[in-house]
C-alpha cells in the first residue's frame, strides 16, 4: 500500500469526472474545502488522509491509523486466514478496516506488531536500507555460551538463500535466555541462527522495533493507538 499525493484539481477530476479546467471556477467560487479550509490553489497537494469536500459532499475522509498490538502465540500475522485467528481479528471492527501489518511474526512467536493504513509510514520502517533494529527475547532449550555472541556478530551463511546475515547483537540475560537485536528479518532467522548451535528456541518475543517499545501494560491480544510522538519518531527518522 502506498500513500501518494496528487494535485487537488487532478484528485477532484478523478473523483467527479469534472474537467480540470472547470475546477478553477469551483475554487474561485469557494466551493472546495480541504481539511475545513477553503481551497484556492489547483496545485495544492492532497494526500490519502486529507478531508476533501465539494459543495458539502465529502469526496474523501480517511483517518490515518497507527496501532501497537501484543501478538499472542497461535495468532497469525495476516489480514485473513482460513485456519487461524489473525491479528486483524483481535481488533474492533471500527478500527480494523484497510490496515496492513508492519513487522510480521510467525505463528509461535509473540510480541510487538504494528498496524497502519499509512503506506509511507510503514515503508519508512521496512525499507532494508534503513536498517531499523528489532529486538527479541529468546528462551532456549540449552545453555548459551559466550561463543554465541561473536558468531551472531560475524553474521551467518545461509546456503539455501546463498546469503550472509547482517551482524546481529546477542546479549546473554541468563544461561538460557538472551536478547537478540536484528537489522533484518530473514525467514525464521533467529531460530536458524541458534540452530547452528543445535540449541532449539522455546519462545520468541519481540519487544521493540526501532524506538517503538511494546507497552508493558498490554497483555497478549491487547492493543492501543500510537501516540503522536511515537508516530513521529518513525516519520522523522529519514
Amino acid at each position: 500500500m502506498s500513500s501518494k499525493f496528487s494535485r487537488l484539481d487532478r484528485f477532484i477530476s478523478q473523483k467527479t469526472l469534472i474537467k480540470r479546467k472547470d475546477i478553477r471556477l469551483l475554487l474561485a467560487q469557494k466551493r472546495i474545502q480541504v481539511d475545513g479550509q477553503i481551497a484556492l490553489d489547483t496545485h495544492q497537494l492532497v494526500g490519502p488522509f486529507n478531508q476533501i469536500i465539494l459543495d458539502h459532499k465529502v469526496l474523501q475522509q480517511r483517518r490515518a491509523q497507527y496501532w501497537m498490538l501484543n501478538k499472542p502465540i497461535g495468532v497469525v500475522s495476516a489480514t485473513k486466514d482460513e485456519k487461524h485467528k489473525t491479528v486483524i481479528d483481535l481488533l474492533d471492527s471500527d478500527c480494523a478496516s484497510d490496515l496492513h501489518i508492519v513487522g510480521r511474526l510467525d505463528l509461535n512467536s509473540s510480541g510487538l506488531i504494528l498496524l497502519t493504513n499509512d503506506g509511507s509510514w510503514s515503508s519508512a520502517l521496512t525499507r532494508p536500507e534503513k536498517k531499523i533494529p528489532k529486538r527479541y527475547l529468546v528462551d532456549l532449550a540449552n545453555k548459551i555460551s559466550e561463543d554465541y555472541i561473536q558468531a551472531f556478530a560475524n553474521g551467518m551463511y545461509f546456503a539455501y538463500e546463498d546469503i550472509i546475515t547482517l551482524p546481529a547483537k546477542l546479549s546473554i540475560i541468563t544461561d538460557k535466555r538472551a536478547e537478540v537485536e536484528l537489522l533484518e528479518g530473514k525467514y525464521h532467522q533467529i531460530k536458524r541462527m541458534f540452530g547452528r548451535f543445535r540449541n532449539p528456541v522455546l519462545a520468541l518475543h519481540r519487544t521493540s522495533i526501532g524506538e517503538l517499545h511494546l507497552s508493558p501494560e498490554l497483555q497478549p491480544g491487547q492493543y492501543r493507538a500510537l501516540t503522536y510522538a511515537e508516530i513521529q519518531c518513525i516519520s522523522n527518522s529519514d
